[in-house]
């Protein structure tokens, strides 16, 4: 997929629903709008997966996962080299990583007086994620595919079953935890394989996730042009791809 330009016609955006870079357009770039809802909605599918659906409960996970995700992931993204080109000063980075994880927590603990101590685990796992995963702490033993599958696909619909149950039954964990990670896995590997590569070097330039689903939702990501970064090893994403892509139906 061509990456999309700048109105200029200059130099490729980093995203296709990238915004020329300054003012507001760079918290729109920030947000990775069609990811960030993607990934939102695997907290209302883990929601969905309970006997019984609180809204005010869902609506609680929901904001939590934007602010953990939506906001402090992806500042702390940014501040690793500016993949987004975004104009936004480091210490204002800074401050929405530490807000969007203290809001989360926050929320986390107005939960555990409703639905119990089975959420401390999450509220405590939630902010290692984000953070060993976007700042690759552990020499980015986190960052990687299964890391992916793991922290924006399963966990969420984990969390997400238990702020509505208040436990993680036997039956909804094993489907929601190998399903999405299952799902979220391929498409990472797609992600990868569409990857930019780097002429000069003739190896992958591009970032290897898939930041953001496919605008003809049928490709199953959308590239985003990013830079080289911290090397690591993708030798997972020469495995074969599954053409196919299971659904979730509900009767």
């Amino acid at each position: 997929m061509p990456a999309a330009e700048d109105e200029g016609g200059s130099a490729p955006r980093p995203a296709y629903y990238a915004a020329r870079s300054g003012g507001w357009r760079d918290w729109w770039t920030l947000l990775h709008p069609p990811y960030t809802l993607w990934h939102l909605s695997y907290s209302v599918i883990g929601a969905a997966l309970a006997p019984r659906v609180q809204t005010s409960r869902l609506i609680a996970t929901v904001l939590a996962f934007f602010l953990a995700v939506g906001l402090a992931a992806h500042a702390l993204d940014e501040l690793r080299g500016r993949p987004l080109r975004t104009r936004i000063p480091a210490p204002v980075l800074v401050a929405v990583v530490a807000v969007g994880l203290a809001g989360a927590l926050g929320l986390g603990v107005a939960g555990v007086s409703r639905v119990g101590w089975t959420l401390i685990p999450f509220m405590v796992a939630g902010p290692v994620l984000v953070i060993a995963y976007n700042a690759e702490l552990f020499g980015g033993g986190m960052h990687t595919d299964f890391g992916f599958a793991a922290a924006w696909g399963a966990f969420p619909v984990l969390t997400a079953y238990v702020a509505q149950a208040g436990t993680l039954a036997v039956a909804p964990g094993p489907v929601a935890r190998g399903g999405l990670g299952r799902h979220h896995l391929g498409s990472t590997k797609l992600d990868t394989a569409l990857g930019n590569v780097c002429p000069e070097s003739g190896t992958l330039g591009g970032h290897a996730r898939c930041h953001a689903p496919s605008p003809d939702g049928i490709t199953g990501c959308a590239h985003v042009n990013y830079g080289p970064r911290t090397p690591r090893s993708d030798s997972s994403s020469s495995d074969s791809l599954s053409a196919s892509k299971e659904p979730f139906i509900t009767d």
